[in-house]
């Protein structure tokens, strides 16, 4: 970041906003049925992947997302052509079109991937923090979970692991209030979800994940320490979805008025706000926004008109 307040939030807004509108983009190609499969969507958590990733050094670390995972793959500066091209199945996509929406990986930018098994990322994150100790990298590995994904006993078992072996491991809770369908309210008796990271001995931190800011310097902290050889730890983000669990989820279990009252402040229009206080004029901020939208639309195209996957290639780049 440059130190410079309005910059550094104009730069955030930008980012948030490439993320929004890919997922907006997304959302339509899959109404449309140009791509097929089960989607989930970041509207309304940017800031999480946005705050994150600023504190991390891709050339070495290493981030392991959810199946929400297209922000953060975004956010690690995957390149936005590739990343609609791996979703519509397209062989120019960046795991030629076999990964689709929740499978997708990018490690070239220190994206090591999404993974559809609730809390499944978890482990294999920790596997990446021991390789640290191994190979001189000082590699810090970035574990993205939900909060359905404390109660699996995969995530209980790495958080566990990784405090015992102190390895150098960030675990990142994207606490959007539902376990898919069900409150979280309904499933643990505890107001905060960060204070179970007590029981394994990890030091933990809950912050506003709706503010970018917030994120950054708890994340910043917790890498740092990380890297320094303290050991693991637990940042946990409260946020709020925009939209349903999945694309067609009808969301009839939220209350009246709870998704029109998330939307007041929500991260980008907290931002646009705070910008406008700074003396940020509304033109800037709609050129930006349009500029946003123009390259996103510019990333569809090319990508709509690329051929798609050979299936004769299904099975290609599989180990077992």
């Amino acid at each position: 970041m440059t130190n410079n307040p309005v910059s550094d939030g104009l730069a955030d807004l930008r980012l948030m906003l490439r993320i929004r509108r890919f997922e907006e983009a997304v959302r339509d190609l899959r109404v449309a049925g140009d791509i097929v499969g089960s989607v989930h969507l970041e509207i309304g958590q940017e800031a999480i992947p946005v705050g994150t990733v600023s504190e991390l050094d891709l050339s070495r670390d290493a981030v392991f997302a959810t199946y929400r995972g297209h922000g953060w793959a975004i956010a690690c500066g995957s390149e936005l052509q590739a990343l609609f091209a791996e979703l519509l199945g397209r062989r120019t996509g960046i795991n030629g079109g076999r990964g689709g929406s929740a499978y997708l990986s990018d490690p070239d930018h220190g994206f090591y991937g999404e993974n559809s098994i609730v809390g499944g990322g978890a482990p294999i994150a920790v596997g990446a923090a021991l390789a640290a100790r191994y190979d001189g990298s000082g590699r810090v590995a970035l574990a993205v979970i939900g909060d359905g994904a404390l109660n699996q006993g995969s995530v209980h078992e790495a958080i566990n692991f990784a405090a015992v072996l102190s390895a150098p491991i960030v675990f990142i809770v994207e606490n959007n209030g539902y376990s898919e369908l069900t409150p979280i309210r309904d499933m643990v008796r505890i107001e905060r979800l960060a204070d179970r990271a007590a029981a394994y001995g990890l030091p933990a931190e809950q912050v506003d994940g709706n503010d970018p800011i917030a994120v950054r310097d708890a994340v910043g902290a917790a890498v740092l320490e990380a890297r320094e050889g303290t050991g693991p730890s637990l940042v946990e983000a409260v946020t709020e979805r925009l939209v349903g669990h999945y694309i067609g989820d009808a969301e009839g279990y939220r209350p009246e008025g709870e998704v029109a009252r998330a939307a007041l402040r929500e991260p980008i229009v907290r931002l646009r706000q705070w910008l406008a206080s700074e003396g940020v004029g509304t033109a800037v901020l709609e050129a930006l926004d349009q500029d946003v939208k123009d390259e996103i639309l510019r990333a569809r195209d090319r990508a709509l008109a690329d051929p798609l996957a050979d299936p004769a290639t299904a099975k290609d780049a599989i180990y077992a």
